[in-house]
């Protein structure tokens, strides 16, 4: 078995439209294809045997055992290593279930799709379940636990923290959308202009002085005493010469920790005598940034974290450091094995709790007590094993919310105004929480910015409390969801200029866009990007960009098989036509196959937006079947059928009809203009430019613009070099014109002859080439239309082959036009830069040279140096 690819989805997708994260493997079965399980010796009995969790897999069958029934009836490798990834993430702790096995439209070639957690362990599961299956299939050992591991630490390393997580998820259920900036904690919630930022559980509103002073222990000590807060005696030092008095003033027991320190490094706590003292002082300053070390007094009690968020105090547990409780018995690590057993606890941060790891501290810990790990540790008593109480290192919480005394609620929400923190976690130490410090003796040990969320979203005993939920209250207040206008537009030909129509109309009516294109990204019409940017990643480029308060984005085929979209739920979608283009590629063979993929932007539309269909195109006009949105239709016949019977139930259309471009509320028009009046459609005779207006004013109808504003900006949007480059750019020449066009499919084509048909010219010469990433048929009929358009046709190439050779384009584009017209005078000149250049020296007076060209800048540039050339009558120098 061979795997030819493995691509991640990370949004709305071919195969799910709910389920974002999958991972789709497409796998050649090779000899496989003739081997289904039945016909493997002993193959069912060693999958059971390795996978018994695998019971539980229903599968088709609708029953635990399910799977395991198929296997035994006969199977195909595809599905059972479908299974297998499934298992093995579960395994690791990621808990996945979503999977589906189809064929990719070759022989033995199958697309294995299943549902991941972490991406880096979703991939590494599509491999290793390869392995496992070929191992399993040859009878050969496999150690399933090395795979397991290693998915587990490529989890942790990639997944977000328990705090980040919590918030995201919050925000998730809320509707507001959330973008990761990189592979650590840092989170965008909200697009564009609208989003807030969160790293960990520091917030874009989180004060950097507050910051600052928490991080700094001197600081936050000598606010607190000013403010009269309860804290521990204690002295600042810096060098060893002054331990002894701080010793001295400060009185034992204490405690030595570093100025700077955060997750409890460097803490050594209840120190009684100056030989521990300076041990302590020197493990501090290995932990010490600024070489700053506190000395205070050791506060007896439990260890107390209150946490603080928007000034209120929204939870609190008591926590407990890793440690185990002797039985006499039992061995000290024995007594570890034992509390880890514990079904709570697992591998980082994938369960409840996590596991207790004999490391170097914790080895000396042990000794300092005077024990070894072999060592049985007497009965009833207590043994800590690590020195802070931090979930993260073994230790345990309960929360304890409902039982804080008043004066010490009041005290925390107090000292949280005081260090300016919007979310803060405040360390006390006292032996009940039920009662004021000032009658405890208890202190306030410190103060921390991002204080972890994990003890209190998941304490080991007590109520769980959603303390995600008020940040997410403070950044964004009710009724707010940090989202901009999002409009998608996808289909086969006229996404590019409905994008940048609409960006234009969006702009002129005071708008911050950001848009895709074929061309590249543009953030208010600056060009910051370039390149085919239809993708899910240029998607983001924009939705991140923190200027734009207006999206709109291209969507095609080749990002949406690639990865899906770049976003979850759109506001409006617009889809232009359907029509046979890149199949062939990516197991999309038919036309209705592509039609599924583009039907994936219209089914994202949010339930109150809308989905702009094309009422024209059958195909387009299905996709209503699978939208959960508001439905509007455009058309250029205002008769047309479809289009009727949205206006009788007083739906939303956009039609030509006598010569205007007019939207419909119900049946009643509002005339735009006349489309011979708008520059776009060169005087009304591009009618697939006036087919492109009617979505654009569909959508800017639907966002609120007036049709004066629209109107404005249809009569501003010229076709050009720089306002829609590479569609219909007219050069007039002296002596002769150059049409540019990206026409790169047979509809393309046919919609360019349309329009060339309309054109008055003496010679008209096309300059074409065959495109590598198309079918044989394709390319033939390229070709025929050519023959059909021109007087004369020059082939040249694109500068990607695309898989092909010269050679097979070059005969493919030939056949199809001798099926036309043996007779058409043809030549062949490979570079782009010189087919032009022979056109232009060999023009006629009056002719058209129409050039499709699929590297726009690149004909424009030169097009441009021709044209300034015959404009200083030295056109005959080339």
């Amino acid at each position: 078995m061979k795997i030819r690819e493995i691509n991640a989805m990370r949004g709305p997708n071919y195969w799910s439209i709910r389920r974002h994260r999958l991972i789709v493997m497409v796998l050649d079965l090779e000899e496989m294809e003739e081997l289904p399980s039945n016909k493997i010796h002993g193959f069912s009995e060693r999958l059971e045997a390795m996978f018994p969790t695998m019971f539980s897999h229903r599968c088709s069958v609708g029953e635990p055992g399910g799977f395991f029934q198929r296997v035994n009836d006969g199977t195909w490798m595809g599905h059972i290593i479908e299974h297998i990834a499934l298992e093995i993430q579960t395994l690791a702790g990621m808990d996945t279930g979503f999977g589906r096995t189809r064929g990719y439209g070759e022989e033995g070639v199958y697309n294995v799709v299943f549902s991941y957690i972490e991406e880096d362990a979703g991939r590494y599961a599509a491999k290793a379940s390869v392995k496992i299956c070929e191992a399993l299939i040859s009878g050969e050992a496999y150690d399933l636990e090395e795979d397991i591991q290693e998915m587990r630490e490529l989890r942790e390393a990639q997944r977000l923290g328990p705090s980040t997580g919590s918030i995201v998820e919050e925000a998730a259920r809320r509707g507001i959308p959330w973008i990761r900036l990189n592979k650590y904690s840092l989170v965008q919630l909200g697009y564009g202009a609208n989003q807030k930022r969160i790293q960990a559980t520091v917030t874009s509103e989180t004060s950097s002085i507050g910051v600052e002073i928490a991080c700094d222990k001197e600081d936050t000590k000598y606010l607190l005493e000013q403010a009269e807060v309860d804290v521990p005696r204690g002295d600042i030092i810096r060098r060893e010469r002054s331990l002894n008095d701080a010793c001295d003033y400060v009185g034992f027991p204490l405690v030595i920790k570093p100025v700077d320190g955060n997750h409890g490094r460097g803490i050594t706590v209840d120190i009684n005598n100056y030989k521990d003292a300076l041990v302590a002082f020197n493990h501090a300053k290995d932990s010490s940034r600024s070489g700053a070390i506190i000395v205070e007094k050791f506060i007896t009690g439990d260890d107390y974290r209150l946490l603080v968020i928007n000034n209120q105090l929204v939870a609190a547990a008591i926590r407990t450091p890793a440690h185990v409780i002797g039985n006499g018995k039992s061995s000290i690590q024995e007594l570890i094995d034992v509390v880890n057993s514990d079904p709570r606890r697992g591998y980082g941060h994938e369960k409840v709790l996590t596991q207790i790891t004999t490391n170097e501290l914790t080895q000396t810990l042990i000794k300092s007590a005077g024990y070894t790990l072999d060592s049985v540790l007497p009965e009833g008593e207590r043994l800590i094993l690590k020195d802070t109480a931090n979930l993260s290192t073994g230790g345990t919480a309960e929360d304890i919310t409902d039982i804080i005394h008043p004066a010490n609620v009041s005290m925390a929400e107090r000292i949280s105004k005081i260090i300016d923190l919007d979310i803060c976690g405040i360390d006390i130490m006292t032996t009940d929480i039920s009662k004021p410090l000032s009658e405890t003796g208890g202190a306030v040990l410190e103060v921390n910015a991002g204080p972890g969320f994990r003890m209190h979203l998941a304490p080991t005993t007590g109520l769980p409390r959603n303390v995600a939920a008020p940040v997410i209250d403070k950044l964004f207040p009710k009724g707010k969801t940090g989202r901009i206008p999002i409009i998608a537009v996808t289909g086969t030909n006229g996404k590019t200029t409905t994008t940048r129509l609409l960006a234009h109309i969006a702009k002129m009516n005071g708008h911050r866009v950001g848009y895709t294109t074929s061309d590249g990204v543009y953030i208010q019409n600056r060009l910051l990007m370039t390149g085919d940017c239809t993708g899910p990643a240029s998607a983001e480029f924009v939705l991140k960009d923190p200027t734009v308060n207006f999206a709109i984005l291209e969507s095609a085929r080749g990002g949406l098989l690639r990865a899906g979209l770049g976003f979850k739920k759109c506001d409006i979608a617009i889809v232009t036509n359907v029509a046979a283009d890149h199949l062939g590629l990516k197991g999309i063979h038919t036309v209705e196959q592509l039609a599924k993929v583009k039907g994936v932007v219209p089914e994202t539309v949010l339930p109150d937006g809308y989905a702009i269909l094309n009422a024209d195109d059958d195909l387009v006009y299905d996709m209503r079947r699978g939208i959960e949105c508001n439905l509007a239709l455009f058309s250029m016949d205002e008769n047309n059928p479809h289009i009727k019977a949205l206006q009788r139930k007083g739906g939303i259309t956009a039609v030509y009809e006598n010569g205007f471009v007019t939207i419909c509320r119900g049946e009643w028009k509002m005339r735009v203009m006349k489309a011979e009046n708008i520059p776009l459609t060169y005087g009304g005779k591009a009618k697939f430019m006036i087919q492109n207006v009617l979505p654009a004013i569909l959508a800017a109808n639907i966002q609120g613009i007036s049709i004066e504003d629209m109107k404005a900006a249809l009569e501003t949007f010229i076709p050009s070099a720089s306002q829609t480059p590479g569609r219909l750019n007219l050069f007039k020449f002296n002596d002769f014109s150059i049409l540019l066009d990206y026409a790169h499919n047979p509809a393309g084509m046919r919609a360019l002859k349309d329009f060339t048909d309309e054109l008055e010219a003496t010679v008209k010469v096309g300059i074409i080439a065959g495109i590598g990433d198309r079918r044989v048929e394709d390319n033939n009929e390229m070709g025929a239309i050519a023959a059909e358009m021109f007087d004369e046709i020059i082939i040249r190439q694109d500068k990607r082959l695309r898989g092909k050779s010269e050679e097979e384009l070059i005969k493919m584009l030939n056949d199809g036009i001798k099926m036309k017209d043996p007779n058409k005078k043809i030549t062949i000149i490979p570079s782009e830069r010189e087919a032009i250049l022979y056109a232009v020296k060999n023009a006629v007076k009056g002719s058209l040279i129409i050039l499709s060209s699929d590297v726009i800048p690149d004909a424009l540039e030169l097009v441009k140096e021709l044209k300034e050339l015959d404009s200083e009558g030295r056109l005959n120098e080339i």
